[in-house]
């Protein structure tokens, strides 16, 4: 396989793409399968799940029951290595300490990026989350409609996999056939969540995630996938008949060596490897883009963590799709005396514009679940249904006091019990044990339902991250500094989740301790908590608001594209990768057109 070391790359390359997670891998497999010569630079080490996933592992079985711990955040068996909230030797800058005002900056040093512990939870923006200042006078607009990435939406789910139903709701769209694998069959909870919930008037369907629930369609896929090109075809064929349908054997954040599940490094970059156009240098932290005397970019800059010297990589384009903030740093850090502010930010809107995901959990125990005979608790993990968001007409109509809305994502269930199963139950064990305890634990396991509210956030002023003029990591690169602010908007849509989910619980006949959070402002989880931030290089219509166009093709520099979450001008409350992807797909195709013409 071509990975290959710092020292013996190319002199030079049709395109670079900084980073290998949902839009590095995405670009580079898009570019490569039809026939551009690519160099992908991952700063993060070389990872292989199909020998490093720890399959059938259970929680006793590991370190300290596997529980978390300070550099493994989600539990000892979580696929991310050398990344977190914290990375050794890679500080930033936060202005405050204050959750309100905080952000925290998760990154996954490792091939595949983020993509390895995800959720895979895969929803569409639909028409309303592509025009919703056209829609309420908030926030911007998009320079492209659902219309126009619809197309690349059904490429994404033919290709990754992602199960789920098509249920014809407000915005909330439908795909083609053909497009969606069936859902797995819901727990005893789900069920009960689904006959509950509408009474208080939330939907339930069945929840699209990227995790094969039968093997890919390698007989029809190929051909839509890649029109016209036989190699392509021929190479995803053979793929997709490599990939094993999910045997529900082991937890999706802990990786998965069948390739059952989307990962980068097992559903992006073995196909894209096998055409031979693909190079990978792993351990590579890129630190600035070069920019030529003709205001092109010749190329980057990267430190080859191996060996701490710096190097050069030359290529026709340039690609940035290192994750939102990471773009955003190696763009402010590319300063020039063409582009004394940074690169590409002739706007001043580098940097500006951040947003996360609005967070709020509400967790209770359902009476009605104790006791229960053992059902298909081996299945999706409590993720097979989940509630769309429902509150379009009321929102519209001005009738809440919040903007825009969210989902609820379900936890449920039997889950492999752990060290941590009957932490913080004392409010209805009333501290038993011995004997009793354990009775306990047998009559409540199980019982407990979670609902997390998923919504979204309204980009401000605010909330932006600029370069911190004094602390640098241990490579010498300047590091950002992060300022963070939600509005009313988002603090009262954390407040609406809580007395919803409580509603939902009690609906079920369970109870919540201590009742709904009523105060949006502490019910709602810090910055960047969901790990679902985007924006910092938006995309737009006008150069003079945005940094790149409808494209990703940076307006003052037109060999250099962002296909990451850097470019996104609103964040819709659906989960943000699968957009991701759709836009890599689609700015890799305008890539190779505009290759093809050459104009790059």
């Amino acid at each position: 396989m071509p990975f290959v070391t710092a020292a013996k790359i190319d002199k030079e390359y049709d395109v670079i793409v900084v980073g290998s997670g949902a839009a590095g891998g995405q670009t580079a497999y898009t570019l490569s399968m039809e026939g551009a010569r690519v160099l992908m630079l991952e700063a993060g080490r070389k990872y292989v799940p199909g020998t490093e996933t720890p399959m059938f592992n259970t929680p006793d079985q590991a370190p300290l029951g596997g529980v978390s711990t300070p550099d493994k955040r989600f539990g000892f068996y979580d696929a991310t290595v050398d990344g977190g909230w914290t990375v050794p030797g890679e500080p930033y800058v936060q202005t405050t300490q204050e959750a309100s005002g905080r952000f925290d900056w998760w990154r996954a040093r490792m091939l595949g990026g983020r993509t390895n512990h995800w959720g895979r939870i895969s929803l569409r923006n639909g028409p309303y989350d592509f025009k919703p200042f056209s829609r309420d006078g908030l926030g911007f607009d998009w320079p492209i409609s659902y219309d126009d990435v619809a197309p690349y939406y059904d490429k994404v789910e033919r290709l990754v996999g992602v199960y789920g139903t098509s249920e014809g709701l407000e915005n909330t769209p439908n795909s083609p056939e053909g497009c969606l694998l069936p859902p797995p069959a819901p727990l005893v909870s789900d069920l009960l969540i689904a006959q509950r919930a509408p009474r208080v008037g939330v939907p339930i369907i069945p929840a699209h995630r990227a995790v094969l629930t039968r093997q890919l369609d390698h007989k029809n896929s190929p051909a839509l996938l890649h029109p016209g090109n036989a190699k392509a075809q021929r190479i995803i064929a053979a793929d997709m008949q490599r990939r094993a349908a999910c045997f529900w054997a082991t937890p999706c954040g802990s990786g998965c060596s069948i390739r059952a599940n989307y990962q980068s490094p097992t559903v992006h970059l073995p196909p894209a490897l096998a055409t031979g156009k693909l190079d990978i240098v792993t351990d590579a932290m890129v630190s600035r883009v070069v920019v030529g005397k003709t205001g092109r970019a010749s190329g980057v800059t990267f430190i080859d963590r191996m060996d701490g010297k710096e190097r050069h990589a030359a290529a026709r384009v340039v690609v940035l799709a290192a994750s939102a903030c990471e773009t955003v740093r190696l763009l402010l850090n590319s300063k020039s005396a063409r582009f004394p502010d940074g690169l590409a930010n002739s706007s001043g809107k580098v940097g500006r514009y951040l947003m996360d995901t609005v967070g709020s959990t509400v967790r209770g125990q359902v009476p009605l679940l104790e006791g229960l005979p053992p059902q298909n608790e081996d299945g999706a993990s409590g993720h097979a249904l989940y509630a769309p968001s429902w509150l379009y007409k009321e929102q519209h109509a001005g009738q809440l006091d919040f903007a825009r809305g969210y989902h609820i994502e379900i936890g449920s269930g039997r889950r492999m019990p752990g060290v941590g199963t009957m932490e913080g139950v004392e409010w209805l064990t009333g501290g038993s044990y011995g004997k009793q305890f354990k009775q306990d634990a047998r009559r409540f396991y199980g019982s407990f339902v979670s609902f997390d509210g998923r919504g979204e956030m309204i980009p401000n002023e605010q909330s932006y991250c600029e370069i911190d003029p004094a602390v640098k990591d241990k490579w010498g690169v300047p590091v950002l500094r992060f300022h963070w602010q939600w509005s009313p908007h988002e603090t009262r849509q954390a407040a609406h989740m809580q007395k919803t989910f409580t509603a939902i619980i009690e609906a079920m006949g369970g109870r919540v301790k201590d009742g709904a959070v009523t105060d949006g402002a502490k019910a709602i989880a810090p910055g960047g908590s969901i790990i679902h931030e985007v924006g910092g290089a938006i995309m737009g219509a006008n150069r003079g608001t945005s940094v790149t166009n409808q494209w990703g093709q940076t307006w003052d520099v037109k060999n250099l594209f962002v296909t990451d979450g850097a470019v996104f001008a609103s964040n819709a409350d659906k989960n943000p990768t699968l957009t991701i992807m759709a836009l890599a797909w689609r700015a890799a195709d305008h890539i190779l057109d505009r290759m093809r013409r050459k104009e790059l």
